[in-house]
């Protein structure tokens, strides 16, 4: 059996975990409320522009899904990962989902997160950019991912999403048609804007142009909030699991801690009572 003073240092590790373990878990909590918050506001601000787009009385399908003038001919996958671990095994499972739809003949590879290219170089899975996650307690600034992807035939994103605090999945979505198809959940017979009753400055094409750019903008934007929602709550939990397995482990050692002692003494006192004995019979012998 293993020291009384051994358990006790291993004991003492095993609590200091529990008590970070615990940290990660409120700091994880905290930040699934405020990006739940994030990611209302942003699919409200979306809906917002797109009223105003379709009052424009512009057919999305001619415009936002029309692309094949302008591009390369080669499709794109946008992964969104994290920027560290810390969150279970939900970047390795985003990489798994991605690797069965992917081929490397006709698609390129977009990274966001360091997690997930270590996820990729470790694979031995090659890819063209990789970005930080951008910041996102105020403004997600994704210009510089959005004019990496621009030039590609079709754009495929995959992120972590958020169902509830204890299930997170695994989403992809097609960046360009997702975009469309928001035409179908939105009426926009009200307040139709025309040439009739607005003058266009610049002309309508520019304004549609620059509309689109940022509606684009904004469901990146609203992917990687999402993916960040799904990586807090996969963080908490993970760090919940880690809690409870500390707590187990104190359990455990607590008991083999006093299971230990009791040895010792009991050996301790095994030695006395024979140090006893041998001093009588030397007093015989005598």
């Amino acid at each position: 059996m293993r020291k009384a003073s051994a358990i006790e240092k291993e004991t003492q590790q095993i609590d200091t975990v529990q008590d970070l373990t615990g940290v990660f878990e409120s700091i994880a909590s905290t930040q699934v409320a405020k990006s739940k918050n994030r990611v209302e506001l942003a699919k409200e601000f979306f809906q917002i522009l797109w009223q105003k787009y379709i009052s424009l009385r512009i057919d999305p399908r001619s415009r936002i899904t029309y692309r094949d003038h302008d591009t390369n001919g080669r499709k794109v996958f946008v992964i969104i990962s994290a920027e560290a671990g810390l969150s279970g095994d939900i970047d390795q499972r985003l990489i798994e989902s991605m690797l069965q739809a992917y081929n490397p003949t006709d698609t390129d590879l977009i990274v966001l997160g360091s997690h997930g290219a270590n996820q990729l170089d470790s694979r031995g899975i090659k890819y063209i950019r990789y970005f930080k996650v951008p910041e996102s307690n105020n403004y997600v600034d994704v210009t510089p991912v959005i004019e990496a992807i621009a030039p590609y035939s079709s754009i495929k994103v995959f992120y972590e999403e958020y169902i509830s605090l204890g299930v997170q999945g695994i989403k992809s979505i097609d960046l360009i048609s997702t975009i469309q198809t928001m035409s179908k959940e939105t009426d926009a017979d009200e307040n139709i804007i025309t040439a009739a009753d607005t003058i266009f400055e610049p002309s309508l094409e520019e304004i549609a142009d620059q509309m689109e750019l940022t509606m684009m903008t904004l469901a990146f934007s609203q992917a990687i909030l999402e993916s960040n929602l799904a990586q807090n709550a996969s963080r908490f939990n993970a760090m919940a699991a880690a809690k409870k397995r500390a707590v187990e482990l104190l359990r455990f050692y607590n008991l083999e801690f006093h299971r230990a002692k009791r040895y010792e003494g009991d050996r301790r006192l095994r030695e006395v009572m024979i140090s006893i004995k041998r001093k009588k019979k030397a007093k015989q012998r005598r």
